[in-house]
């Protein structure tokens, strides 16, 4: 009887016995009340009395689905991110909300349709981590409550309206063109006051221009092809001039 007894209790034990990974917690419940939190390892639950409930504390990613949103200045945008999470309290998650991961990626949705609200299209598409910040210190703010730390937030993508896209194309076209156009004619000016300042240096230097047009002609003869007109500089005429006056 005694042996028997002893069976009964052996395999009462190993069948009480619960393993909790190193990246899980559980959460004990006691006749239906919260009695604690089971930290890893092999730990023992009796059967009918206790209950527990393991809770997976390694970081997740929830992605929050495209969100139709309309900003600031009336532009109809769709947006969509994935959010960084992890369990902080075991036993507010299991607790404190009926299901987490729902409720997380649920109110992620109404903070970003919300907070894309509060901004211009430009400040959405120029300013996407301050955004993504803001979000995630409000869903933060929210979901310590459920036990919940909201890592980080990245927004995936900023979908446009076709002519929206076409229109800002366009813009960015004609402001690649304007910058070009100034560029040129910073270029064009800056060649200009160095010419001006060689003419003067060249007209002040006395033979000057005729070692600049016999460098050139020297230049030119390189190439057999080409054919060279020699025009004679005015300082010679009238050199030639004085001399016939003689």
């Amino acid at each position: 009887m005694s042996y028997t007894i002893i069976v009964i209790l052996f395999f009462l034990v190993i069948s009480s016995i619960r393993q909790i990974n190193q990246y899980e917690r559980g959460v004990k419940f006691t006749f239906g009340k919260f009695t604690g939190i089971m930290e890893p390892g092999w730990r023992v639950i009796w059967p009918i009395i206790q209950g527990f409930q393991r809770v997976d504390v390694r970081t997740k990613a929830v992605d929050v689905p495209d969100q139709n949103a309309i900003t600031r200045d009336n532009v109809t945008v769709k947006v969509n991110a994935v959010i960084y999470y992890k369990v902080s309290d075991a036993n507010k998650a299991i607790i404190e909300v009926e299901d987490f991961r729902y409720a997380i990626s649920q109110y992620a949705q109404t903070t970003m349709r919300n907070i894309v609200g509060e901004v211009t299209l430009d400040e959405l598409l120029s300013s996407r981590d301050k955004i993504a910040e803001r979000i995630r210190e409000i869903v933060d703010i929210e979901t310590d409550a459920w036990g919940l730390k909201v890592q980080n937030v990245e927004l995936k993508d900023v979908s446009l309206p076709a002519d929206m896209e076409r229109t800002i194309g366009k813009q960015a076209e004609a402001e690649r063109e304007k910058r070009a156009v100034i560029i040129n004619s910073e270029g064009e000016l800056a060649a200009s006051h160095n010419i001006a300042k060689a003419a003067e240096m060249l007209g002040k230097t006395p033979g000057a221009l005729h070692l600049r047009t016999l460098q050139s002609i020297n230049d030119m003869s390189s190439d057999q092809s080409n054919t060279v007109v020699y025009m004679v500089p005015v300082e010679a005429l009238r050199a030639l001039e004085g001399f016939m006056k003689k």
